[in-house]
């Protein structure tokens, strides 16, 4: 079974939130930019992967179609950890993280959609797993710097039957709103996107820390300074996690040993994929690291993030759901929690194909 076509899908989906535009890169966010990776083989299998994009979609498309796609057409779609190894290896030159990790991630998802579907068994069957058919998740919030809007976003969530929800907040202000909003009996989490240097996070930890935080989430830039997230953890006893801006399992190796986080957040989109997503799974559970995984997305990367969940002997680990309200789903209602859970699809490969009419309507 070869690979003998690859193809990408780029879309923008409107959203709302409840609040004012924010972003990255210069550019603020009105749409949720997915970029689908497309696998088909010689004998007609399709797989469906995502390869992190926001605002860096044409680069990242560069690098699958010139980069990675040249060297995996015509190879074996089975060998999945092989040819992860072999483009890791082959495109090392010009760099092991960032843009050619996200374009190998989109790849990776694919093919294990095709070996799933192969089988006829769902991802996380294939995986290991088949007795968790409900996952719990948590609300992630969007960044709105009003703390009378954090405090009935967080409401909002809690109506809906979250019992954790996650700030994206720089300041004292949201995250006191939020927790006077949920009461003492729902987990505030902060994510701050590394704004802080080592001094400046350890004043504001401890600012903030009266506030019983479930976990701290990347308070210093650059992110890998896992060295100073350690001191961090240490001297203030806040919970810290980090790894959604990790590419593959060697950082996470290493901000393991610097014992840096109690909550680890590989991000299947960024990371390698699913096969780099195992590695860095097997390494927490060594570590005494709870895996929790880097998950604001509406493609296959949200599904792949649920099988991998779901294929875990043990208890622990939640889904993100960005709290937003789209135009239109690739999937319907299956990204939409029920009681605070999301289903685990239990159809072959990664559960659902993306819906055809989603993709031409918002076809960038």
């Amino acid at each position: 079974m070869k690979i003998a076509r690859i193809d990408s899908h780029s879309i923008k989906v409107p959203f709302t939130f409840g609040g004012s535009p924010t972003g990255y890169g210069g550019r603020n966010w009105t749409t949720n930019n997915i970029l689908l990776v497309r696998v088909e083989t010689d004998g007609g299998l399709v797989g469906w992967g995502e390869a992190f994009c926001y605002g860096c979609t044409e680069a990242v498309r560069a690098a699958l179609h010139h980069m990675i796609a040249p060297i995996a057409i015509g190879e074996d779609a089975r060998d999945i950890a092989k040819l992860s190894y072999d483009l890791q290896q082959k495109l090392h030159l010009f760099g092991r993280y960032g843009i050619t990790i996200f374009a190998l991630s989109g790849l990776d998802i694919a093919l294990w959609d095709i070996a799933g579907k192969a089988a006829g068994l769902p991802l996380h069957r294939l995986l290991g797993g088949s007795g968790r058919d409900r996952l719990p998740a948590y609300a992630s919030l969007l960044k709105y710097r009003d703390p009378e809007k954090v405090a009935a976003r967080t409401r909002q969530a809690i109506d809906q039957g979250y019992r954790h929800v996650k700030l994206h907040e720089t300041e004292v202000a949201e995250v006191k709103a939020a927790r006077l909003a949920a009461g003492n009996d729902v987990a505030i989490m902060v994510d701050t996107n590394c704004p802080w240097t080592p001094e400046q996070a350890r004043h504001m930890t401890l600012k903030l820390r009266e506030y019983d935080l479930h976990w701290l989430e990347e308070p210093i830039f650059p992110p890998e300074d896992f060295a100073a997230i350690a001191r961090l953890r240490e001297g203030t006893g806040v919970a810290m996690a980090a790894g959604e801006n990790n590419c593959t399992s060697f950082q996470f190796r290493d901000m393991f040993a610097a014992g840096a986080v109690d909550y680890a957040q590989p991000s299947v989109t960024k990371v390698g994929g699913v096969s780099e997503f195992l590695k860095v799974a097997s390494l927490a559970d060594a570590a005494g690291v709870t895996l929790m995984p880097h998950s604001p997305y509406f493609g296959p990367g949200f599904l792949a993030t649920l099988h991998l969940l779901a294929a875990r002997g043990g208890p622990g680990g939640m889904i993100e759901r960005y709290h937003m309200d789209l135009e239109a789903c690739l999937y319907g209602d299956l990204i939409d929690p029920i009681e605070g859970g999301f289903v685990v699809p239990s159809e072959p490969g990664l559960g659902r194909d993306p819906d055809p009419n989603v993709l031409k309507t918002y076809a960038a």
